[in-house]
């Protein structure tokens, strides 16, 4: 049953469906719980119970189709889906690095053997990927690449060093790009497919502020890739990238506007007056001046879905929405610490909650909201060309 043939009647499956299968003690649980803590995916039974009941059911990739382990389900659906496991704080365990970046890039550029090879996996949740793209001098200027990609004949060989990771250390696989002509920027790299078990291949991970250390160095060694791991064309890897990197920004605008109501949480912390409306004036108005951006925001998302449904493109909206995310997140991360004054300045022993050492990480992380998957500056740039049609600041002489 498809939204456009009944969306009433698949909303109420859907319901049905995630009432019944979705263990309650996963709500509002970090989606992709192996990037903040390595163990956690492989010790929570709950966590592997569900991942797999959303590969049986084929909605870890809801909107692919059946051939490569989706579902098959129109737009409208996907988002009912979307907007059914919000309600009860459920999420999609396969919503990772291979889900929201290389499959649907895959689905474009890819062969039909690398898309036989590599979707199942990703739908089923059991085949993990990083991203293998910043490097130690070229991060906002992507473009500036160094890392080696020879061609010797049978194989590539590839030699160079990446940073800033997501999961390198956990990843079976690498999507990477890779400098296949030295005598051209943009026009000479290359998208790559790496076996993270191959011989040369070594990651380090890098503690975060937050406690974290889901990001890493990679290094890659006289790395022998095979030639059938080429996606795309040589040396025509950076419209593929750039095309990646939209699918990347849209993902991290994705559940920016979600999230448990605040508003208990004040209530418990700050009190009621007479009229039972939460105690502080200040704090009150804030609430409610988040509220109405978290609406304004998610209802921004849904009219540009509704429009890229009726073949209006979307594209030119992906950095503003990245941007807005970014903000709405990072200020409802302000306000859960404040809420919770003293108890939120916890970081681990006695007297801190669970919740309480949990909002002071994610506060700390929330800061890099701004920064990873194009910064805040980068965004505004991009919008600036794209979305206004503004033109290049004049060049100083």
């Amino acid at each position: 049953m498809t939204g456009s043939d009944a969306p009433a009647g698949f909303r109420a499956e859907a319901r049905a469906w995630l009432e019944a299968n979705f263990p309650p003690s996963l709500a509002y649980r970090n989606p992709v719980p192996y990037q903040n803590d390595a163990a956690f995916a492989e010790a929570d039974a709950d966590w592997q119970v569900w991942r797999d009941r959303m590969a049986a059911q084929r909605w870890g990739a809801p909107g692919w189709p059946v051939v490569y382990g989706g579902a098959g389900l129109d737009a409208g659906d996907v988002r009912i889906l979307a907007e059914e496991m919000a309600r009860i704080g459920a999420f999609n365990p396969m919503k990772m690095t291979g889900y929201t970046m290389l499959g649907p890039t895959l689905l474009e550029y890819g062969t039909d053997a690398q898309k036989a090879a590599h979707l199942p996996g990703i739908a089923a949740g059991r085949v993990r990927w990083c991203q293998g793209f910043s490097e130690p001098g070229a991060g906002s200027d992507l473009a500036s690449l160094q890392t080696r990609c020879t061609d010797e004949g049978d194989h590539w060989l590839v030699e160079g060093q990446k940073v800033w990771t997501s999961g390198a250390n956990h990843a079976d696989w690498c999507f990477a790009l890779v400098r296949t002509d030295t005598s051209a920027k943009q026009r000479g790299i290359s998208f790559l497919l790496i076996d993270m078990t191959t011989p040369g291949v070594e990651t380090r991970p890098i503690t975060l502020i937050s406690g974290s250390s889901h990001f890493c160095e990679m290094f890659l060694n006289a790395v022998r890739v095979p030639k059938d791991n080429l996606v795309g064309r040589i040396n025509e890897g950076w419209g593929i990238a750039k095309r990646l990197l939209q699918f990347e920004r849209d993902s991290l605008s994705e559940g920016r506007g979600g999230g448990a109501s605040l508003l208990p949480l004040a209530r418990e912390r700050l009190g009621v007056d007479a009229q039972g409306r939460i105690a502080e004036p200040d704090v009150r108005a804030r609430l409610i001046r988040h509220a109405m951006r978290v609406q304004a925001y998610n209802l921004t998302r849904a009219r540009i879905g509704a429009g890229i449904k009726a073949g209006i493109p979307g594209d030119a909206m992906v950095p503003v929405l990245k941007n807005l995310g970014s903000d709405v997140a990072q200020d409802r991360a302000d306000l859960m610490l404040e809420l919770l004054g003293e108890q939120g300045l916890g970081w681990t022993g006695q007297g801190y909650g669970e919740t309480e050492i949990e909002a002071a990480r994610q506060w700390l992380h929330s800061r890099a909201f701004s920064i990873y998957g194009g910064s805040y500056e980068i965004q505004n740039n991009i919008a600036a060309k794209r979305t206004l049609g503004l033109p290049d600041a004049p060049v100083r002489k």
